[in-house]
């Protein structure tokens, strides 16, 4: 029997200190399945609820303490965890009761020494249970304010978009507003930024994927459909400008989708990693024409015609659309136009183009 206990608690020791390394120290791509099973248990009843809650609003409201919740019990989940395995080593290696383990094991782990006694053959246990508390405790301090970082880096690029593509975000929007205040020549500082955020965020949220659960500030802001809607805006402007200057939409173009795929391969969504630019896509043709009917009413300059542009444009968007659907159907992303659908019917909300108020005279 304490052969058993012994070996049980080993394995729950080393587990957690493994799940703990994956989590906060090692800096790269590395699921733990303890904190996987954590977020679930946490996010099946907020969605549950969430599925039966009426208008994006309300559903903003019942998930936003979702991935915050995750990560606090996270935290106490590993120090419950490793506070059980020590028990059961120190009521393998003695002949402590349950509750005699439960607070040697307490006593040690977190530093208090209240417990502890001149038992030479739980010493050593007394010891690594004493380094294991402060160096798990340390790495979840210095965790938070490194997730939230990441966190604020993100929100800002996306901050900063509503102003260029209103709440939601929508592809011919961006397009649309920038011609409407003749600001077109500087859509290419615009699509190099959002090349360093799909990078950064890429980077962040593979390192840290509870923060794709994070919810923006506002319920009418998300990270991804942000995301979309600007590479929505670099495949209209390939597709109706073939003449203007292409490097910077490309490559913003090239790192968003890069960025949702890493982001599918961490969730074990599957893909297509070379699509035939002449597949099919959900957006239809003529969900397509009433957004370049918003271009046009602003101004737009378009060197071809709807019919001419769709195939360049199928063939971009047929890289990321399939992707950009399922995250948002998954995270619950606020209703947006070219978005796909949601888990519950939810009524499209589309952002209006600001009205021009320069003097006439």
């Amino acid at each position: 029997m304490r052969v058993l206990l012994g070996l049980a608690g080993a394995v729950v020791v080393l587990g957690i200190f493994s799940s703990v390394l994956r989590t906060l120290v090692i800096p790269r791509p590395s699921s733990s399945g303890f904190t996987q099973v954590v977020q679930r248990l946490v996010h099946r009843p907020f969605q549950l609820l969430a599925d039966r809650v009426p208008g994006a609003a309300g559903k903003d409201r019942v998930l936003a303490p979702v991935a915050p919740l995750s990560v606090v019990i996270t935290l106490i989940g590993w120090l419950v965890s490793l506070l059980l395995g020590y028990a059961l080593l120190e009521a393998a290696a003695s002949a402590l009761g349950p509750r005699e383990a439960l607070v040697e094991a307490g006593s040690s782990l977190f530093t208090l020494g209240f417990a502890s006694g001149n038992r030479v053959t739980l010493n050593a246990i007394d010891f690594c249970a004493a380094a294991t508390g402060p160096i798990v405790i340390g790495l979840q301090i210095g965790y938070l304010p490194a997730l939230y970082a990441a966190y604020q880096s993100r929100e800002t690029e996306v901050t900063l978009l509503q102003v260029r593509a209103g709440s939601p975000p929508w592809g011919p929007e961006i397009l649309a507003r920038y011609a409407q205040v003749e600001l077109l020549d500087s859509l290419t500082d615009l699509f190099r930024n959002w090349e360093r955020w799909s990078a950064a965020v890429s980077e962040s949220h593979t390192t840290y994927p509870v923060l794709i659960q994070f919810r923006s500030p506002r319920a009418d802001r998300n990270w991804l459909i942000a995301l979309l809607a600007v590479m929505d805006a670099a495949a209209l402007r390939l597709a109706f400008n073939p003449a203007m200057p292409r490097a910077e939409i490309r490559l913003a173009l090239r790192a968003g989708f890069v960025c949702l795929r890493q982001l599918a391969d961490i969730r074990g969504i599957t893909y297509d990693p070379d699509p035939d630019p002449d597949g099919p896509i959900r957006l239809d043709y003529a969900d397509f024409l009433n957004g370049v009917q918003r271009m046009r009413e602003q101004g737009y300059p378009m060197e071809r015609t709807p019919e001419q542009a769709w195939p360049d444009f199928r063939g971009w968007r047929v890289n990321y659309e399939s992707l950009a659907y399922r995250l948002a159907h998954d995270i619950d992303a606020v209703p947006a136009p070219w978005s796909g659908p949601r888990r519950t019917a939810l009524a499209i909300d589309a952002p209006r183009t600001p009205m021009d108020r320069r003097p006439k005279g």
